[in-house]
């Protein structure tokens, strides 16, 4: 970018005048002594960070603790937020942010993953003749263009198909999208077009083919949403600025104006979570940006603030990889409700959401079974009836709170803005609120323009445009040829290394222990069908991981695209966080049943485990009642009624299949529905029958039970006429 070029080649110091006395290499030496100390005041220009590797956790708390006075303390680790810090530091302002939970906990982590300008809100701004959502596409479309360029390993264009069934239809669309393009100018992706049925087809083959005429195609951006907002969090801490997760706001603190006599927000009481400990953050400026919590804090300044968040739920859903093309996403612009339904190949597999639900606000959203359902049934509309669309091929599922706002100085109260709104109290509180993932940045660059107005900050114009994130700069495609040729990873680990952490991927590997195998020589994996490693858990502490759930869900993306994976890699995730953080035999207890009432709840695992339950119905005819008691007494040879692990394990002995005891007793609890260590045969026909109803599939007990059966039929008398009677 212009700004990277005509930055070249100068050096980032810190200490100001301290700098320009010590020379460049002592003060360096003189930096690298203050090891309590993380934080480094910016110069006036920039180009590289002061940190090779952002700061510990425990150093970024004690900056928080002993540093004065920040320009800016930020409130939220979500995209916002972080960007908010990324941009004020990058402009050489002493700065801060704190976040509760943990970076891209809420909101920022449950996206479509699309970085998109968004084309329904064209179509609307074009029917409306309403110049507000055309600014906010034309806004969203170059934030697209410059998300893709600064995090390149995180993003990629993704191609969108829109299936037509009306002839009428084909032009209007045609004119809506190609105007998609037009908007974007020169930060075009790549140019939409239109496909015949036959061409519609052959890339989505799984598409429903009856009545279609033809489909549309266009690009949007898609991306690793938790680690685009880690990476943002990361680059900031790198810049200089103090970042702590898990530091809760309990109050704000004021000061009287000496000069107007009014009451001032200076900065926070913060509480570090995990600890207990409390402390004061003091700053000049106080942003406020905790999405879905946006009234929350405005009401710790003002307790009689209106509420401006009005808060949409957006429910999605995660798919095996054959349900949608490697590359081909689907847009469905009009469902049976009018919500728009996305559905999309995502790291491997395929995600399907919608958005604008209205909901209450909560830290811990969870998908309920009929939206769910609904997103199911819309999918089934456009799918062929050759693809069987089952609930039991949901292996994930969660809920995002989206803030829309209302303007608190519009006169009209009740009109939603779709876009960001930034709001300055009368105490100097900076509120942000509403807006897009997309549009990130420039909402950060309008909240800090807006803070150093306000507060008399002295501070430049905003430099995040064509600034890399942590692990964009000397990423390349082919990056990962480096990992397996270097280190003897799998190719699908190195690529999975090389677009999650980009040019940082080699850090990790070096951490990879040795498999004892032929090959791969390094990386064991936590499950076997996902490319995430062990070396992965050490290396997410450095990334400000604290427990399990950011482990699952935020440094590995396990949660939200397995519940059932991501339980059972929890042991091994718990065992080696603990072995880093020396976590006592309870701590790890309480990690792991924390991990667990996480997935449990809030990715979907409940509604996922309800489809089985001991009440539910059996729905079989009698032939498969026959068929299915046959099978299971081959297993319950002694007419028992019910069978047992060894019940199993000698019917598999017979065909010659070995599997140890512990998986034995895992592929027979997820049917034991009275957890009393059998599976009773009307346990048996009940998840038969939610088999047959498609509520259940992948049943390991149901697999293997109808394997075994068909090895023993297949087994025959070995003929011995040949050789006179036999021996």
């Amino acid at each position: 970018m212009a700004f990277q070029k005509a930055v070249k080649g100068t050096v980032l110091v810190g200490g100001g005048a301290l700098a320009t006395v010590l020379g460049l290499s002592q003060f360096a030496h003189y930096r690298r002594k203050q090891v309590s100390l993380a934080y480094v005041e910016a110069a006036e220009y920039l180009t590289e960070p002061v940190n090779r590797e952002p700061p510990s956790r425990e150093a970024q708390l004690l900056t928080l603790q002993n540093t004065s006075e920040f320009d800016i303390l930020v409130i939220g680790g979500g995209a916002t937020g972080c960007g908010c810090a990324l941009d004020a530091v990058t402009r050489g302002l002493k700065t801060a942010l704190v976040e509760r939970d943990d970076f891209s906990s809420g909101t920022s982590s449950r996206s479509t993953k699309l970085i998109h300008g968004g084309v329904r809100y064209l179509q609307k701004a074009i029917m409306k003749l309403d110049i507000e959502q055309y600014r906010m596409v034309k806004e969203a479309l170059h934030e697209r263009a410059n998300l893709l360029e600064i995090a390149p390993h995180l993003s990629g264009p993704l191609p969108i198909m829109l299936p037509v069934y009306k002839w009428w239809q084909l032009p209007y669309y045609w004119v809506g999208i190609k105007l998609y393009d037009l908007v974007a100018g020169s930060n075009c992706l790549k140019s939409s077009y239109v496909l015949s049925k036959s061409r519609a087809l052959e890339h989505f083959p799984m598409l429903q083919k009856d009545k279609l005429v033809g489909a549309i195609v266009y690009y949007d951006g898609q991306h690793n949403d938790a680690r685009m907002n880690l990476a943002i969090a990361l680059t900031a801490a790198r810049y200089g600025a103090a970042t702590a997760n898990y530091m809760e706001v309990v109050s704000l603190l004021k000061k009287t104006d000496p000069q107007t006599g009014k009451e001032r927000v200076r900065g926070a009481r913060c509480k570090d979570v995990l600890t207990g400990q409390e402390f004061d953050v003091r700053a000049k400026c106080v942003i406020n940006a905790t999405g879905p919590f946006t009234d929350s804090v405005r009401q710790m300044d003002d307790k009689d603030a209106a509420t401006i968040c009005q808060a949409s739920a957006g429910v999605h859903i995660v798919m095996p990889g054959y349900y949608s093309p490697e590359n081909m996403g689907l847009l469905d612009p009009a469902t049976s409700d009018g919500r728009v339904i996305f559905f999309l190949p995502w790291e491997k597999m395929t995600i399907a959401g919608t958005t604008d639900s209205p909901t209450e606000i909560t830290p811990h959203p969870i998908p309920s079974e009929e939206d769910i359902n609904f997103i199911l049934n819309e999918v089934r509309n456009y799918l062929s009836c050759d693809v069987e669309v089952r609930r039991g091929d949901v292996l994930a599922a969660w809920s995002g709170i989206r803030p829309l706002v209302t303007d608190p100085k519009s006169a009209d109260t009740q009109s939603i803005s779709r876009n960001h709104v930034v709001d300055v109290s009368e105490g100097g509180l900076i509120t942000i609120a509403g807006g897009k993932w997309t549009t990130y940045r420039a909402m950060a660059e309008d909240t800090v323009n807006a803070a150093i107005k306000v507060h008399n900050l002295n501070a430049g114009p905003s430099r995040t445009v064509g600034l890399f994130l942590q692990g964009g700069k000397d990423w390349s495609p082919t990056l990962y040829i480096r990992l397996v040729q270097d280190y003897g990873l799998e190719s699908e680990v190195a690529q999975h290394l090389a677009t999650t952490y980009g040019d940082k991927a080699f850090e990790v590997a070096k951490m990879a222990g040795v498999t004892g195998k032929r090959w791969p020589i390094v990386g064991k994996r936590l499950v076997s069908e996902f490319p995430y490693i062990e070396a992965e858990v050490k290396y997410g502490i450095k990334e400000y991981a604290c427990t399990t759930v950011d482990m699952i869900s935020r440094r590995t993306r396990l949660a939200f695209l397995n519940v059932q994976a991501a339980e059972e890699a929890l042991p091994r995730i718990v065992e080696l966080m603990g072995r880093e953080l020396n976590w006592s035999d309870s701590k790890k207890q309480e990690e792991l049943e924390t991990a667990r009432k996480f997935l449990y709840y809030e990715m979907g695992y409940k509604s996922r485990s309800e489809q089985l339950t001991d009440s539910s119905e059996i729905c079989l005819l009698p032939s498969d009642i026959d068929r299915y008691k046959k099978r299971f007494h081959k297993f319950d040879a002694d007419q028992k009624g019910f069978i047992t692990t060894v019940d199993v394990q000698r019917v598999l002995e017979s065909i010659s299949v070995q599997i140890d005891e512990n998986t034995l007793h895992e592929i027979l609890n997820e049917v034991d529905l009275n957890k009393n260590g059998q599976v009773e045969l009307n346990e048996f026909l009940q998840l038969m029958s939610a088999i047959q109803k498609g509520r259940v599939s992948g049943s390991r007990l149901a697999i293997l039970m109808k394997t075994a059966e068909e090895n023993l039929d297949q087994r025959v008398p070995i003929p011995v006429d040949r050789s006179c009677g036999g021996l």
